[in-house]
């Protein structure tokens, strides 16, 4: 039977360290088997959070060989090839334990999102195949935030930045035919929409192959730009009265 060596980042906010743990390899392995594998026979208190086992929680967010990704759909057997795994938490979040963060922020920022404002109609309203397609994509999102472990604007700045995540959920309404709310000044002012120089680094991690960059939130600069920025817009809404 072959042996994988995982290298499991271990410790708290005070302190931390490296631990080399080996582990035999069965057929169709993951990493959070590995993890389990380690707390059952090594190290009973090494933390680990995780849910469903199946890709769709998002739960088991971490960074494996400085990759963020989820341990229940790493393979060992294709991780093996590049020598020992690494196991360390996400790096954009404080850390809790082990590979355990604390992912709060996200929601906070969530909770501040204008919620979804229909316009009210009392006469039966249908919704055409495309734009029930296009909102589809963002629903897919199991708020797993490695797009938001990722960015290096959450990573490196001081400066507040709503992150991918939270600008796919504000796609989500500012894109729904039904919905009235212009949240314009909230992408600026609060999410900050200009800070992202969409790299695309969060669409590159993102496990449901969500295209955040091309279909979120460059549509959202956009629209940040038309209301803000462009002088044939400013001129229109002068001569029409509309604000």
């Amino acid at each position: 039977m072959l042996d994988v060596v995982l290298r499991v980042f271990r410790g708290d906010g005070t302190s931390h360290e490296e631990r080399v743990y080996t582990v035999p390899v069965v057929e169709g392995m993951v990493v959070l088997d590995a993890i389990h594998y380690i707390q059952h026979q090594h190290d009973s208190d090494l933390a680990v959070r995780w849910n469903c086992k199946a890709g769709r929680c998002g739960s088991c967010s971490a960074e494996i060989n400085g990759v963020p990704r989820l341990l229940c759909t790493a393979r060992v057997d294709a991780l093996m090839a590049e020598g020992d795994i690494r196991i360390g938490p996400m790096r954009a979040f404080p850390l809790i334990k082990d590979l355990v963060t604390d992912v709060s922020y996200n929601y906070a920022v969530a909770k501040q999102i204008p919620p979804f404002t229909p316009v009210d109609e009392p006469t039966p309203w249908r919704m055409y195949a495309e734009d029930v397609e296009r909102l589809q994509e963002f629903h897919r999102c199991i708020e797993c935030f490695l797009c938001q472990n990722v960015c290096h604007i959450l990573r490196d700045h001081a400066s507040p930045f709503a992150g991918p995540r939270v600008l796919v959920k504000i796609a989500a309404l500012e894109m729904h035919p039904k919905d009235t709310l212009d949240r314009s000044a909230f992408l600026k002012d609060a999410a900050r929409v200009g800070m992202c120089n969409i790299t695309k680094c969060c669409t590159e991690v993102c496990p449901e192959d969500i295209h955040i960059t091309d279909n979120a939130i460059i549509p959202l600069k956009e629209r940040v730009a038309d209301r803000y920025y462009d002088p044939i817009q400013w001129v229109l809404r002068k001569v029409t009265g509309r604000s």
